[in-house]
């Protein structure tokens, strides 16, 4: 397919609520596989819809060291969140230069319609817990920097803004 270019921070697409699929097309199949050659081109672990301009509430996540496990979600929730948190470095190509760490449920299940448009539920734990966390997080119009603290938040994008100047 082919890579798509990444909106830039702060585009009005980034924050707001993406759209519900009502059905599995080959036109979101299209989406899907630009997402993740978009996502393999980064290369990052996931990638949200809204991130590529698409208001879709479509992610893919492959964090797999070997590739070429992209998993396909349409519509996806989070049913269970365990517990325990886990702490792990977040970035964005929407906001390049800058990450933050950001601390998230370790495990968490999560109902999604898959590729052929069936409801599937999946634990996803670790990196692939905080992968799909991050997406749905940029489905539902907030960054991985709106759960920092509001003094963090505004020294992160201080940082952003003077790396976008230097550019």
């Amino acid at each position: 397919m082919a890579t798509r270019a990444f909106l830039r921070w702060p585009h009005v697409c980034l924050a707001t609520p993406a759209a519900p699929v009502a059905a599995i097309t080959d036109e979101i199949r299209a989406i899907w596989a630009d997402m993740v050659d978009s996502m393999d081109a980064m290369p990052g672990y996931g990638l949200a819809a809204p991130q590529i301009g698409v208001s879709l509430r479509l992610a893919v996540v492959d964090c797999s060291e070997e590739r070429g496990q992209a998993i396909l979600m349409a519509n996806p929730q989070v049913l269970h969140a365990s517990g325990q948190l886990r702490d792990h470095e977040e970035a964005s190509p929407n906001l390049p230069g800058i990450s933050a760490v950001i601390r998230r449920p370790r495990a968490v299940t999560v109902r999604y319609m898959n590729a052929d448009g069936v409801a599937e539920d999946r634990d996803f734990v670790n990196l692939w817990a905080t992968s799909v966390q991050h997406q749905i997080d940029h489905l539902n119009g907030h960054m991985y920097f709106d759960r920092l603290s509001p003094l963090k938040r505004k020294m992160l994008l201080a940082r952003a803004e003077k790396l976008r100047k230097r550019a």
